[in-house]
């Protein structure tokens, strides 16, 4: 089955056929260079396809001839790639040898019967105070960490592979890491690998990169990759599977980018009419089953703080833990930057956390609720205009805030301090003393960084 090309424009392929129609998602190469790689994407016209060029495209030209292999893009899967890290194409990028016995599967995935699919819910422990406390991540679930630029998402990322890997991850339960670096900055990849690697857990992770600086084809094309490996350790190998995204919205907008070269009307925002089908093809694959669960956490950039942007709101639907960074909290000097009163989890009931936690989290959004709506207050006339009860209830919303301050593992070499890991027991019993007074008298910069408040005393 050959084609021809009719037009280029940049990494969109236009091809036509007169007979032989390939289907969505096939493979096709260049007649003369087989090396050159196109994928089929859609349809453009009668007989007439998108392809992605998943190649450079130097050497292409009008009215060459393309061969169809009939095969949708494969992917290498298996245990020779755990300990790796490789590109979209399955190539290796560690400089550590090559694959032994590689199992290849298609990245399009397959469907899950819905009975298959599991509801339970179960926290997953970071360590880190303000997430387990105001928005625990479940396992089996979704978390999203939202924020603008520069306020230190990747970081709390890293610190959150660092703590759940080194925790989850031993001889006896070999749970799997898989990262996915979609248009993001190859340093920090590099960092990444780093850091897994000191933390002895590398020969149970593998790390996929579509860096910021590959064409937008390898950036959307990484986050199906990287799902393909996910399903095949959760549903082949049997593993639970931790999934780590950075950044999802890099991948919509790498769809976009893509969108735009096919001249396709936009939809909202400008965004890609297909913005919310890509999103949906994405998550819905990383689904717990009965026998084995995916838990995914990735992070959302939030152009220009403006959350309400079509590329973040199309992310929300797949979520059960929203974490939310706040600009002016990182312009405090408070890490990590969360917005405790927006950020939230659907594992937040009695049943699931428990009536303690479940108590002690009201009652602690209740003060720091107060506590915003006095700060204008404070700001015209000053806190020593308030009333006594709530002065005491101002001061003791900001202890809470600089309890929930914590020195990350991953950030030791450029804080100083050494990280804390702090569990959630802990974290919860602490915040009812703060709540009930039992440190009234201690002042509250003595709460930045600590781990508990055992450490500070009276």
């Amino acid at each position: 089955m050959k084609g021809k090309i009719l037009s280029i424009n940049g990494h969109v392929i236009e091809v036509s056929f007169a007979e032989g129609m390939p289907a969505i998602d096939d493979l096709m190469h260049l007649e003369v260079d087989q090396s050159v790689l196109m994928q089929v994407y859609a349809s453009s016209g009668p007989g007439t396809y998108y392809c992605f060029l998943l190649s450079t495209g130097n050497d292409i030209y009008r009215g060459q001839k393309v061969v169809n292999t009939g095969k949708p893009m494969q992917f290498p899967v298996g245990q020779s790639v755990l300990g790796r890290v490789l590109d979209v194409f399955g190539k290796l990028q560690d400089g550590q040898g090559e694959l032994k016995e590689p199992i290849f599967r298609s990245i399009n995935g397959q469907k899950i019967d819905y009975a298959d699919l599991s509801i339970k819910q179960e926290i997953l422990e970071t360590g880190i105070k303000a997430i387990d406390f105001f928005a625990p991540i479940l396992r089996g679930g979704k978390t999203g960490l939202f924020g603008g630029a520069g306020v230190g998402k990747t970081v709390l990322l890293t610190e959150i592979i660092h703590n759940i890997v080194q925790m989850t991850t031993t001889e006896t339960t070999k749970n799997i890491s898989i990262f996915a670096g979609i248009g993001e900055r190859a340093r920090e990849g590099q960092e990444l690998y780093e850091s897994v690697k000191d933390s002895g857990v590398l020969p149970y992770s593998t790390l996929i990169f579509g860096p910021m600086g590959e064409n937008p084809t390898n950036r959307f094309l990484t986050a199906y990759a990287a799902v393909t490996l996910a399903e095949y350790f959760r549903d082949e190998m049997k593993k639970d599977v931790l999934f780590f995204a950075d950044n999802i919205f890099r991948f919509a907008q790498a769809g976009n980018e893509l969108s735009l070269l096919m001249s396709t009307i936009p939809s909202e925002d400008g965004y890609q009419a297909t913005l919310d089908s890509e999103m949906a093809q994405f998550h819905e694959r990383l689904s717990p089953t009965n026998s084995n669960s995916i838990t995914t956490i990735e992070t959302v950039y939030v152009p220009n703080d403006d959350i309400l942007d079509q590329g973040v709101q199309a992310v929300f639907p797949y979520l059960d833990s929203m974490l939310y960074f706040s600009r002016s909290v990182y312009q405090e000097g408070r890490f990590p930057a969360i917005d405790f009163i927006s950020s939230t989890s659907s594992g937040l009931n009695p049943f699931v956390v428990g009536e303690f936690h479940y108590q002690t989290l009201i009652q602690a959004q209740a003060l720091l609720k107060k506590s915003l709506s006095l700060e204008h207050i404070v700001s015209l006339v000053g806190e020593s205009e308030l009333s006594a009860d709530d002065k005491v209830l101002y001061v003791r919303a900001k202890k809470l805030r600089n309890y929930m301050t914590q020195s990350f593992f991953v950030a030791q070499s450029q804080t100083g301090r050494p990280g804390k890991y702090v569990p959630l027991t802990t974290t919860t019993k602490d915040v009812k003393l703060i709540i009930d007074g039992e440190y009234d008298t201690v002042s509250e910069e003595k709460f930045l960084y600590i781990g508990n408040l055992e450490e500070m005393g009276k």
